[in-house]
């Protein structure tokens, strides 16, 4: 990438971020992948504490990154547990914390696995 398009990134990133914490996101993480992976460059995951601020969230981001100028590709998921944003060189994951703590994303694209809760037990158990 040269400099104008990894400034560009960062906009998005930036816009992205935002987008999310208008509607209090938590545990909002932002993972490189252009080492991992050709598909995009930025990852973003975030948690929802429930469905409705998850479809919240998810449409928040993709309305701000409309604004700024930026193109959709695509939402998936519409349940409410997880919503993906493709927004092409950023992919933005939207989940609810038993989603995001089963399906573990985090790790296995090189990010740590958030505590969600702090020294407290989970709310919830990840089926076996």
């Amino acid at each position: 990438m040269n400099e104008q398009e990894l400034l560009d990134l960062q906009k998005m990133v930036d816009t992205a971020v935002n987008a999310l914490e208008d509607i209090k996101a938590k545990d909002i993480s932002v993972l490189e992948t252009q080492e991992k992976t050709s598909l995009f460059a930025r990852m973003i995951i975030a948690s929802g504490d429930s469905t409705r601020q998850v479809k919240a969230l998810a449409n928040n981001v993709a309305v701000d990154l409309k604004e700024a100028g930026f193109e959709i590709l695509s939402t998936e998921g519409d349940t409410g547990e997880w919503t993906l944003v493709d927004a092409g060189d950023l992919v933005v994951h939207v989940m609810l914390p038993a989603v995001r703590d089963f399906y573990d994303i985090d790790t296995l694209w090189g990010g740590e696995k958030p505590s969600f809760h702090a020294g407290a037990q989970k709310p919830w158990h990840a089926a076996d």
